[in-house]
């Protein structure tokens, strides 16, 4: 099953597994959101962040959705978004 597959069976749960974080507004983005993931590509999640955080969001996520979905994830909080490829990324980026 490719990446893009993966996300569409396990929405619900990648949502769930979020909102358990402290994450919200799931975006999917990079070489999963264009349909040009390869067998050795990570899956990039955008997210919004309620309440007070670090700079780095907690690994906890990271690792809870490596699990669930069995491949590489990355997680990037949108308001950390460097402005150099800010729009490029939202161009890209999909709802879950």
């Amino acid at each position: 099953m490719g990446a893009g597959q993966l996300i569409k069976a396990h929405r619900d749960e990648i949502l769930r597994v979020a909102a358990s974080h402290g994450a919200g507004n799931v975006l999917l983005f990079g070489s999963v959101a264009r349909g040009e993931d390869t067998a050795e590509s990570d899956v990039d999640f955008l997210v919004d962040v309620t309440g007070d955080t670090t700079p780095w969001f907690p690994a906890s996520l990271v690792a809870d959705l490596e699990q669930l979905l069995g491949q590489r994830v990355q997680v990037v909080i949108r308001r950390s978004l460097s402005p150099l490829i800010r729009d490029a990324v939202l161009r890209e980026a999909v709802p879950l």
